[in-house]
């Protein structure tokens, strides 16, 4: 971020949202309201000082509200920009930041900013958000029952707790910590996917604890272990080197015994009923699409599958563009994947929207639909079953975007008057072809006639 911050070609616009995107692949219009930091970026020097006055505290969402920040604060050491900004839900206007600013960057009647875009082309890339257990496995209930998000940060340096692993109930360090996977991921009742990640992040974390604390018994209940990845099944053999038991089958529930929490369950190997118990239990909970997805796709006219994430042109042979022209996805919007997925996707997108930017011109294969209004009864079933959003009403017509239609012929399988064709598709065109294809030499009937209605029948 540092480097897309410092690059020169490089627009960037924080704390804005996307508010309007309209147009075509050349010519995207895009409306984008920047919100008010209340601090003015080109004097602000991210120093901090502000902060140190402010009496207000507030949970720090980067890290999990296992911390506080205040009213004025940066959101992380590493944030881009580092620039303070106010929460002014929770600000008191007490001015005391104000006084403490040496560089007068604070303004406090800040007002929201309008910005207007014209783009050629648009990558989009929402990221995901945690899946959360609503009282599963006792979180929520349970101070200690916490997830892989909640543990990332009480291992990392820079976190609560400087990288000391302690239980959130009391502060003192756990010597039993279970893991339990896929919550929320391959459950028919929340997310039918898998989410990729998992089971390397509770590796990888596992493994971290017993390095720090060897004494320390990691135990990890599991469904299967999914490590496809480049040295990813090395990573495995090498954490049951480290010690960390494995339990193949999935917990019933986390209950407590009055002194630690309890993790019973099926050892689906052993056919037995296993009870672990535990100081702290770590949820390995799923990936699931953005708040930002579905707001974006309706503004894209952009499909999303069945898991809420956004669904490319073709799942194998084209997983970087989209059904619209000109619109490319990039990492997690497109489903859950791992950092080096996500990287390869990236320069997938960049590469595909340099090639119509480079070209200066989008070349268009119009096999698209046409509307013949004398027969058209204005029933809009067309409208409604179009995947694309091509098809839209203008002066009360129904009127086919050709840029947007790819010639599917949905719309001419619903109409009931038959008011919608695809060019070159013409049913009168099929008729002929077969015709011709089929045409045969007056008692001249052989097997060959057989033949050539099986092969159009597999095709």
């Amino acid at each position: 971020m540092f480097e897309v911050a410092n690059n020169k070609k490089v627009k960037l616009i924080t704390n804005a949202e996307v508010h309007r995107i309209e147009g075509n692949i050349g010519s995207f219009h895009v409306k984008v309201v920047k919100k008010p930091r209340y601090v003015i970026e080109e004097k602000c020097t991210g120093c901090g000082a502000c902060e140190d006055p402010c009496p207000i505290f507030r949970p720090n969402e980067f890290n999990a509200g296992l911390s506080a920040r205040k009213a004025i604060y940066i959101p992380f050491a590493q944030a881009v920009p580092k620039k303070a900004l106010i929460d002014m839900k929770n600000c008191v206007k007490c001015r005391l930041c104000i006084l403490s600013c040496e560089e007068e960057a604070i303004d406090l009647n800040q007002k929201e900013e309008e910005i207007e875009l014209e783009v050629g082309v648009i990558i989009v890339a929402t990221g995901y958000e945690v899946y959360c257990p609503d009282r599963e496995y006792g979180y929520g209930k349970y101070p200690d029952v916490i997830t892989q998000l909640t543990l990332e940060r009480l291992l990392a340096p820079n976190g609560p707790t400087n990288g000391e692993l302690v239980k959130i109930s009391d502060g003192e360090r756990p010597k039993r910590v279970v893991m339990i996977q896929c919550v929320g991921s391959r459950d028919l009742k929340t997310n039918t996917y898998c989410s990729e990640v998992c089971c390397m992040v509770a590796l990888k974390n596992a493994k971290l604890i017993k390095q720090e604390y060897p004494d320390t018994e990691v135990t990890i209940w599991y469904m299967d272990l999914r490590c496809p990845g480049k040295e990813y099944e090395d990573y495995y053999r090498r954490a049951r080197e480290f010690g960390i038991k494995f339990i193949r089958g999935r917990p019933v529930e986390v209950y407590s015994n009055g002194k630690n929490l309890v993790v019973e369950g099926e050892n689906s190997l052993t056919s037995e009923l296993t009870r672990t118990e535990a100081d702290l239990v770590v949820l390995s909970t799923a990936i699931v699409p953005s708040r930002a997805t579905e707001t974006l796709a309706n503004m894209l006219r952009l499909e999303r599958g069945p898991d809420g994430f956004l669904k490319e042109f073709h799942s194998r042979l084209n997983p970087v563009e989209t059904k619209i022209p000109g619109i490319y996805l990039a990492g997690v919007s497109q489903g859950p994947k791992s950092i080096a997925e996500a990287v390869y996707q990236a320069k997938g997108a960049a590469s595909s929207a340099a090639s119509p930017m480079i070209a200066g011109i989008y070349v268009l294969e119009v096999i698209s639909a046409e509307v013949d209004h004398e027969l058209c009864s204005g029933c809009r079933l067309c409208m409604s079953i179009c995947p694309y959003g091509a098809i839209v009403e203008k002066d009360g017509k129904v009127e086919v975007e050709d840029i947007h239609c790819r010639g599917c012929g949905l719309c001419f399988s619903v109409c009931p008057t038959q008011a919608i064709t695809v060019r070159y598709y013409r049913p009168q065109q099929f008729e002929a072809y077969l015709d011709s294809l089929l045409e045969v030499e007056a008692g001249a009937e052989t097997e060959a006639f057989p033949r050539i209605v099986a092969f159009l029948c597999w095709k």
